[in-house]
């Protein structure tokens, strides 16, 4: 349970399909892969108006056309796209978030989203009013419930405020840690869901991603400190903490990545964002790991003498994230990245 919206333990996000780390995905390719995760009992299906830009939710709108009313599907407004598009930076002003609406409501085949995030906290316009708007949306019927992505403890509570939150939306994974500063707490206080974004460390605890890989221009993780050479070297205990743990269930090091945090709260959802139709099944049978508390310990105690090398992203990334999202930044009793009125 995502705070009062039920949703299938595991979900998926379709962002990889429109090209997040190369090249989009053959879209019929998309639509098969998409519909396949259903047929394996997912039902919570992760997009936003930006992968693509718009493309993301073009493909999961004529995906989950035909199951619509069986499925839950989260989508994401926040940021200033032009029609051809172009992102500006952040837009999260009253009538931006209406016209994003409007237009992924189309895109998405769909006269309701499930689950409306904020993608990124707007510093230019106070969270009480995108939260204000949200809940006009939802008396309308487009929107059924709210989240937001990538916010700290202070953000979380005063849009709760406002409008319940049903999700919250943040990195997290066995290496990044981050939001276990302040937003999990916030979650736990006050019912909120939690859906870990990046749950598979960008494909990097998989243990696919070697020294040796090499991602192309097209690729987010070229960019990225925590993916150069000398970073994925150091960071590798991590992939083999994963790979001794995952010896003892007959699972790959991915699924350990996603059966931690399955074990974390049972209100934690995560998306990993697969490609092939054989990383989506590794990912859905996850499920069945059960790790042991002897696991936990070990992988708790274990990462607690690694220090992990790199930044999760870019710095131009990080500045939009949400104060008290950042590790080492603490928001409690502040006002996040949002201003006040």
């Amino acid at each position: 349970m995502l705070g009062t919206l039920e949703v299938s333990a595991m979900g998926m996000g379709c962002q990889n399909f429109a090209g997040m780390y190369g090249p989009p995905v053959n879209r019929q390719e998309s639509v098969r892969i998409i519909r396949a995760a259903y047929d394996r009992g997912v039902t919570f299906f992760d997009i936003a108006e930006v992968y693509g830009p718009f493309l993301g939710e073009e493909i999961v709108g004529e995906a989950l056309a035909p199951m619509r009313a069986n499925v839950v599907i989260a989508t994401k407004f926040g940021f200033d796209i032009t029609p051809d598009g172009t992102v500006r930076g952040l837009n999260s002003r009253p009538e931006s978030i209406r016209r994003v609406t409007e237009q992924s409501l189309r895109r998405l085949k769909t006269d309701y989203i499930d689950l409306q995030y904020q993608h990124r906290v707007d510093p230019a316009v106070p969270i009480e009013d995108v939260a204000g708007t949200v809940q006009n949306l939802i008396r309308e019927g487009k929107i059924r419930h709210f989240g937001l992505s990538a916010a700290g403890g202070a953000t979380i509570r005063r849009a709760h405020r406002v409008q319940r939150v049903t999700a919250v939306q943040n990195e997290y994974s066995v290496w990044t840690r981050d939001p276990e500063l302040e937003a999990l707490a916030a979650c736990e206080e006050l019912g909120i869901g939690f859906v870990p974004w990046s749950p598979l460390g960008m494909g990097y605890l998989t243990g696919t991603v070697t020294p040796l890989t090499v991602h192309g221009p097209k690729d987010l993780r070229a960019n990225l400190p925590r993916f150069t050479r000398a970073a994925r070297v150091a960071n590798w205990p991590v992939v083999e903490l994963l790979q001794r743990v995952g010896a003892r269930h007959r699972a790959t090091p991915g699924q350990v990545a996603l059966a931690w945090l399955l074990a974390r709260k049972p209100w934690i959802v995560p998306i990993p964002g697969p490609i092939t139709e054989a990383h989506m099944d590794e990912n859905t049978d996850a499920v069945r790991v059960a790790l042991t508390a002897a696991d936990m310990r070990e992988i708790e105690a274990t990462f607690a003498r690694i220090r992990v090398q790199g930044a999760r992203l870019s710095e131009p990334m990080l500045a939009m994230i949400d104060t008290g999202a950042k590790l080492g930044i603490n928001s409690k009793g502040g006002n996040g990245n949002s201003r006040l009125r």
